[in-house]
């Protein structure tokens, strides 16, 4: 006898769909809208043949389903992560202007709190990581110019993001051919 699926069933089977739906989002998006469907039509046949609650029981772990598709897909093993690369790409400038520019206003601090006279100092920025700063000082207040991104700097982001994401990980790789079998006779 089919069990009727009731709305609050609907609403189960489309919170697992959409828990799979997350968590297979280093997939390509045509793949993954096709299992999205598979996996909900498959919940909805099932739970009007056993109930809503059984159908999800027999489904098992969302995660390890997920992971199941990835490892189809992509094959075992550790996989690149465009999350965490653009986590890195992203923080990262934050986090170094914010160190940068605190080491800047150090210096700063220090030249207008001494007995400097007014002119024109200059100091050669965190090493390697920035271009030297060069502050005027007139009546007390001070202005700043330089500070930038050395060519070091730019090439440590662009690194540790290729490094932070496993990026190379996604480029296509060229698969040995398997060795023909020999013909019987």
């Amino acid at each position: 006898m089919p069990n009727t699926v009731s709305w609050y069933d609907r609403l189960r089977v489309e919170r697992v769909v959409w828990s799979l739906d997350q968590r297979l989002y280093d997939l390509p998006s045509r793949t993954r809208i096709a299992h999205r469907r598979e996996v909900r039509a498959n919940l909805l046949t099932a739970a009007t043949e056993v109930g809503a609650g059984e159908a999800l029981r027999r489904l098992g772990s969302v995660r390890d389903l997920a992971e199941q598709y990835r490892d189809a897909e992509f094959g075992e093993g550790p996989r690149h992560s465009w999350l965490a690369a653009a986590l890195f790409a992203l923080t990262t400038p934050l986090i170094l202007n914010f160190f940068l520019s605190e080491a800047a206003n150090a210096y700063q601090q220090a030249i207008t709190t001494g007995t400097h006279t007014d002119g024109s100092y200059t100091w050669g920025g965190v090493t390697w990581l920035q271009s030297p700063l060069t502050f005027a000082l007139h009546q007390g207040q001070a202005t700043h110019v330089g500070g930038a991104y050395t060519p070091l700097t730019y090439v440590l982001l662009v690194g540790g993001t290729i490094a932070c994401g496993r990026l190379w990980r996604a480029l296509p790789h060229r698969r040995t051919p398997r060795p023909a079998m020999p013909a019987a006779n």
